[in-house]
């Protein structure tokens, strides 16, 4: 029986995969108020009130998703973080749909979508782009393997929208791109290349990604020098070079389930008819390996691996005697249930704060520790704000060194009366510094040095702490908060070279 009509033939698969994503969500709903914003978050939330085709960190879906939900939801940080839930947790079901299409029954099906939990759990726990990219590239992977199973071109134009929709996204949606350029390319699939469908689904890939690439332009494609920027710090301090070591963290006990994926794809005979879909893997390996990419950059392209490597262990396992089968079995649900266990635990914010299980959960997940201490450092501020005369109240501003402080008293500091923040950071540099220009400045996330060099005057009048004692980068890295008068020069020549990129 040929792969192509064993597929659906178990209709179990699909009620298990959308209990399965059912409660990786729910997990997300009863967790995800349990600490606070991350600094990522702050500044996601801060953009969503500025709705535009392209900002300087990233495209406009997140900001997109983080205004729906401020709109359904009002200041929740549960409610903040749903749709980044429901990303993740699509793309489980879509993993295990992959494995269905490949021939896979009930337990192929159920085996790939639970080893996609891990990073759903993670990267679901968050408000930023990363769940949405992987929803993404996900969806692309799933309808290439449609593409592959069926030889119908018109599945082109799904691919397209998929990769339009992540263009939108995350630029690295180029890479998976590239894989299927390259799967295309590399397999009898080059046919296609001479079909309209082809290039009706790259025209609505662009159609799609169009009012982003008119931003760009009309901003001197500023995300380029972004990433430019972002890219020389990682290489710079290190953050870059354990790509291949970041992949067994990826994978855990799933890694063999992933190296059954690769062997699927290109050394078997069932694998044939999806060697293209092999590409969504090795090409995207390859490229970050070779340009110095972070280890989680490859983690959407983990679930095609997953589904290859569950419906070829199922199949291998068939032929197997019943006692062999069944203790396969039993390894490689306990080798994918492991591996959901430590996720949980580490990057699911389910230890009380003050906890010995969370300082070990700290020192592991740097996360969970940029989610502490926002509102006492805007309170902290407000109380400087108090202590100051009223001559320079009046005149007084909020200097802030990176986004999750301009985005904490952004989103903490209407309570306390503050004035909206200066920060010459991605997109806040845009939103300039005021009108009249404060005179007298409390300043955070910036060193002494910075104060006597730009102000005439300059002391310090607190420190960054939060209520729980957690070291993260406002209390260690730069926990200072100064007070400065007087800049030396006029605030547009200041302004020009204090644009800054984190």
């Amino acid at each position: 029986m040929s792969i192509q009509n064993r597929s659906g033939t178990d209709d179990r698969g699909l009620p298990i995969l959308l209990a399965l994503a059912a409660a990786v969500l729910v997990v997300h709903l009863l967790t995800g108020g349990r600490y606070g914003f991350h600094r990522d978050e702050l500044a996601t939330l801060d953009d969503a009130r500025h709705l535009a085709w392209g900002y300087v960190a990233y495209p406009p879906v997140t900001p997109f998703f983080a205004w729906l939900s401020l709109k359904l939801f009002g200041t929740s940080l549960t409610g903040f973080r749903f749709f980044a839930a429901v990303a993740t947790s699509v793309a489980v079901v879509l993993t295990g749909l992959m494995a269905r299409e490949m021939g896979g029954k009930t337990f192929a099906q159920t085996l790939a979508a639970s080893a996609a939990i891990p990073f759903a759990l993670a990267a679901g726990s968050l408000m930023q782009y990363v769940s949405f990219d992987y929803l993404a590239w996900v969806g692309c992977s799933y309808f290439f393997v449609l593409l592959c199973k069926s030889r119908d071109p018109r599945w082109w134009l799904a691919i397209g929208a998929c990769i339009g929709l992540g263009m939108l996204t995350k630029y690295s949606m180029l890479v998976c791109a590239l894989a299927i350029a390259a799967g295309v390319l590399l397999t009898d699939l080059r046919t296609h290349l001479r079909n309209k469908w082809l290039w009706l689904g790259v025209a609505a890939s662009v159609l799609i990604f169009l009012p982003n690439l008119i931003w760009q332009i009309q901003n001197e494609f500023i995300s380029l020098d972004f990433l430019r920027h972002i890219h020389e710090r990682d290489v710079r301090i290190g953050r870059t070079k354990d790509f291949l070591p970041d992949q067994l963290k990826l994978t855990l006990f799933t890694l063999p389930l992933a190296i059954l994926g690769l062997c699927f794809y290109f050394g078997s005979k069932m694998g044939r008819p999806f060697r293209a879909v092999g590409c969504l893997y090795v090409i995207p390996l390859f490229t970050f390996l070779i340009a110095k990419g972070r280890g989680y950059y490859l983690a959407p392209a983990y679930p095609v691996l997953y589904s290859g490597g569950a419906f070829f262990a199922a199949e291998l396992m068939a032929k197997l005697r019943p006692v062999w089968r069944i203790s396969l079995r039993c390894l490689a649900w306990a080798s994918v249930v492991t591996t959901i266990t430590l996720a949980a635990m580490y990057f699911v914010p389910l230890a009380p704060i003050d906890s010995a299980w969370a300082r070990q959960v700290l020192k592991v997940n740097d996360d969970f520790r940029e989610e502490m201490g926002w509102p006492d450092l805007v309170q902290k501020i407000a109380q400087i704000r108090d202590s100051l005369g009223p001559q320079e109240r009046a005149q007084f501003g909020i200097l802030a060194g990176n986004y999750g402080e301009a985005g904490a008293i952004n989103f903490y500091g209407k309570e306390h009366g503050l004035p909206e923040p200066i920060c010459g950071t991605n997109s806040f540099w845009a939103r300039g510094y005021g009108d009249p220009p404060p005179q007298t400045l409390i300043v955070i996330g910036f060193s002494r040095e910075f104060g006597e060099q730009y102000f005439d005057s300059c002391e310090m009048v607190g420190r960054i702490t939060n209520e729980h004692n957690v070291a993260n980068e406002e209390s260690t890295d730069h926990p200072d908060i100064l007070l400065r008068r007087h800049l030396r020069e006029r605030w547009p020549e200041f302004w020009k070279k204090f644009r800054r990129y984190g």
